[in-house]
C-alpha cells in the first residue's frame, strides 16, 4: 500500500471522530485504532460505588431470527450501501435476478468515493439485507445468493 495513502488514511482517523478504520486491497490489509484517553483517577481519591441492589429476574423467552440460508456478499469496508449509482438510476440487480461471479451488485460510499461492489459466485439474487442508503460495517452482510 502507498505510504502517502497510508497517511492521508491515519490523519483521516485523527481528526474525525471514528475510532478505528480498515481497509482491504486486494490482499493488503490495514487497520488504524486511534487510542482512547483514559481517565486520570487521583490516587489519594479512593471511589467507593454503592452496593447493587439484589435483582429477581424470571427466565424470559428469547426468539431467535433463523440466519437466512444461501451464499452472503459481505460488505469490504464501512460506507453507506447504494442499489444504484444514482438516485433515479436502475439499480445494478434486483431480487430474483441471476448474477454472475464479477458482475457489480451495488456499490458502498466511504470517503466521498462510489466504491462498486461485485458479487463472488454465480447465482440468483434472494434478498437484499441492507436498505438503501443505510450505513454499513465491515463485514456487514449486503445481498444473499442462491
Amino acid at each position: 500500500m502507498d505510504l502517502r495513502k497510508l497517511k492521508t488514511m491515519i490523519e483521516l482517523v485523527q481528526q474525525s471522530g471514528i475510532a478505528e478504520l480498515e481497509v482491504t486491497e486486494g490482499e493488503e490489509k490495514v487497520r488504524i485504532v486511534r487510542s482512547r484517553s483514559t481517565q486520570m483517577i487521583a490516587p489519594e481519591m479512593p471511589m467507593s460505588l454503592p452496593e447493587p441492589a439484589p435483582v429477581i429476574a424470571a427466565p424470559v423467552p428469547v426468539a431467535v431470527a433463523a440466519a437466512p440460508s444461501g451464499h452472503q456478499v459481505k460488505s469490504p469496508m464501512v460506507g453507506t450501501f447504494y442499489r444504484s449509482a444514482s438516485p433515479g438510476a436502475k439499480s445494478f440487480a434486483e431480487v430474483g435476478d441471476t448474477v454472475k461471479a464479477g458482475q457489480i451488485i451495488c456499490i458502498i460510499e466511504a470517503m466521498k468515493l462510489m466504491n462498486e461492489i461485485e458479487c463472488d459466485k454465480d447465482g440468483v439474487v434472494r434478498a437484499f439485507l441492507i436498505d438503501n442508503g443505510q450505513p454499513v460495517e465491515y463485514g456487514e452482510p449486503l445481498v444473499l445468493i442462491e
